[in-house]
Formats: C-alpha cells, structure tokens, sequence
C-alpha cells in the first residue's frame, strides 16, 4: 500500500478573501487519497536578507522544516504586473537559502494561477516556471492551470461552481498522479 504524498501548498495572494486561497482550500478538499494539502502561510516571511540569515529568524527556520518535510509542492498565484507577488518571490528566495542547503530541490510541482481578468495569470504562471527550473522543482507540464474570470468560480454562497469542480477536479487528479509518480521508489 502507498503512502500519502504530503503536498505543501504556497497560495501567492495574502488577501482575506483570496480566491486564490479559495481555490486552495477547493483543491484540498477534492484531492484524492494518494495527497493530503496543507497550506504553508508566507506572509510572516521578513524580506530575506543574508544578513539576518546568519542568525536566520523563527519564521525562515519553520518556513524551511515545513517545505524540506513535504513530498511536493503546488503553487496557487495570482498575477501582479505579469509576474508573481512580492510574496511568493520572497518564499522562494528564503527556501532556497542558505546557499546549497535549498528546500525546493527535487520536489515535484505545480502552478496554478487565477485572476479576475480574461488570461488567467499566464504571465505570472510562467514566470513563476522560470524559478522553479532554476530551485530544480520539476513542473507537472501537462494539464496547465491557468484561470480567468476567477471572481466567477464561487457562487453567492461561496461554494464552486459546478464547471469549476469538474476542472478543478481534473486539475487535482493529475497533480495527484503527477506526485505519486515523480516520488515512487525505483525498485
């Protein structure tokens, strides 16, 4: 029997009322058994600065156990100015500090990107693309997740659409199946 892949979730839009972070909690909850998703909060993060990192603060230290004791990870961003927020460009940079000692390598990921405007974060998504190659975090390529409209994904009540969990239904099984396939032992 496998074991339960544990996927740390890194949602890029500090808002209270997120749809990004919406879109994470949908996600956890359609997962299925093979992943359990826990979102990793970046906002406490201080600006990463080697000259803190010598004595590097709480934050960083539990930052960086929670990504190192993950199976992958799954971003879910909005798109500020075509590219990622200040945000998550911070949690990447303080993950894959101290030089040589990166949190990120060799975990299986995932971008997804949702924005209330027609192209859905296709420039933040890929930029985003660009660091992971780079943190050597293989990108599921194949179904792509990018979201437009996305203030329309919940209704009044604040529960998805129907067409929303069929996609994001498909959106989270392959991911599932992505992960369980980038971690399997080779015998």
């Amino acid at each position: 029997m496998s074991q339960v892949k544990h996927v740390a979730v890194l949602v890029g839009s500090l808002r209270k009322e997120s749809i990004n972070r919406k879109i994470a909690l949908a996600l956890a909850a359609l997962a299925p058994t093979s992943i359990k998703l826990e979102i990793v909060e970046i906002g406490d993060l201080p600006l990463y600065n080697e000259d803190i990192d010598v004595t590097p603060p709480a934050s960083y230290t539990t930052f960086r156990n929670k990504i190192k004791a993950a199976d992958a990870v799954l971003f879910i961003t909005p798109e500020y100015n075509r590219s990622v927020p200040a945000v998550l460009k911070n949690a990447l940079d303080v993950g894959s500090r101290p030089y040589g000692q990166s949190a990120w390598s060799g975990k299986p990921g995932a971008v997804i990107s949702a924005s209330p405007g027609a192209i859905g974060g296709f420039g933040a998504n890929h930029h985003l693309r660009q660091s992971l190659v780079f943190l050597n975090i293989p990108c599921m390529q194949q179904p792509e997740a990018y979201i437009g409209n996305a203030g329309s994904l919940f209704d009044d009540a604040g529960k998805l659409t129907e067409r929303t969990q069929s996609f994001l239904q498909s959106i989270i099984d392959a991911y599932a199946d992505w992960v369980v396939f980038q971690t399997r032992e080779v015998k």
